[in-house]
């Protein structure tokens, strides 16, 4: 009896081991550290396993693989109608990472569809609310401002902004060729009100040297002669000065007869 259902066992001994076989490569799943899988038995969400090795029950479950590392979105340029009637071209990028795996398999059909619809979406409501000044200038705020409604939207599918990056702002060449005309404006009108300033502390210190020269009258007399010296160096001009001028001792005479009479 023995012998004969050893005979009989040997022929099913080895369909047996295939079938235990393949049912263990089935069962035994693993997934990095970086990853997650979300269960599904009998259609209805058992749990999130991973990372490491785990086991699922062939046929019963189904199982579905989230990265949950970051994600960039290369956001196509969008044409954007500014607050002031100027059509821009922007191109952004998005960094997002999935922070709820099962949330982002049941609250949402596709999530990567559905971020990237969104991004191009909230960039082309939060700049068309701004002017072109705003959009060049404070671009710092304005990644914030998209980020924090991005990661608002995509809060209840388990998913995590985590920046937003205006990468280029594409003007129209008559609107680059008026923001030239308005830089070079500005720069003209600095320079000349610089020059301005220059006159006026320039008009202020010939006045207080002309007070004191009122004061010493020699004293524009040796400025004169200073003058004259100056400019003789040059050896190919001709200096022609007024003959009839009074003398440096008859202006010292004066101002020192002066002098004496307002002492008396």
């Amino acid at each position: 009896m023995s012998v004969f259902a050893s005979q009989f066992a040997s022929p099913l001994y080895l369909p047996v081991l295939l079938v235990v076989i393949l049912i263990l490569s089935q069962s035994i799943k693993m997934v990095n550290e970086y990853e997650r899988v979300v269960i599904f038995r009998l259609g209805r969400l058992s749990g999130v396993k991973g990372p490491g090795i785990f086991l699922i029950i062939p046929i019963v479950d189904k199982a579905m693989k989230i990265d949950l590392r970051v994600v960039a979105i290369d956001v196509p340029k969008q044409a954007v109608i500014t607050k002031d009637n100027v059509t821009v071209e922007v191109d952004a990028v998005v960094y997002y990472k999935v922070v709820e795996p099962g949330a982002a398999i049941t609250q949402v059909e596709n999530y990567m569809f559905a971020t990237s619809t969104l991004s191009q979406t909230t960039l082309r409501d939060v700049m068309g609310q701004m002017e072109l000044d705003e959009l060049l200038s404070e671009r710092e705020s304005i990644n914030k401002q998209i980020q924090e409604l991005l990661d608002a939207y995509t809060d209840p599918w388990g998913i995590k902004v985590t920046g937003v990056t205006i990468r280029d702002v594409s003007l129209p060449e008559t609107m680059k060729r008026a923001i030239a005309k308005q830089a070079e404006a500005e720069r003209e009108k600095r320079a000349r009100i610089i020059l301005a300033e220059g006159e006026f502390q320039a008009a202020q210190k010939m006045k207080e040297a002309a007070s004191l020269y009122e004061g010493t009258p020699t004293a524009i007399k040796l400025r004169e002669l200073q003058t004259l010296a100056e400019i003789a160096r040059e050896k190919n001009l001709i200096v022609v000065t007024q003959t009839q001028s009074v003398e440096t001792g008859n202006i010292a005479a004066i101002s020192r007869a002066l002098s004496e009479r307002k002492g008396q």
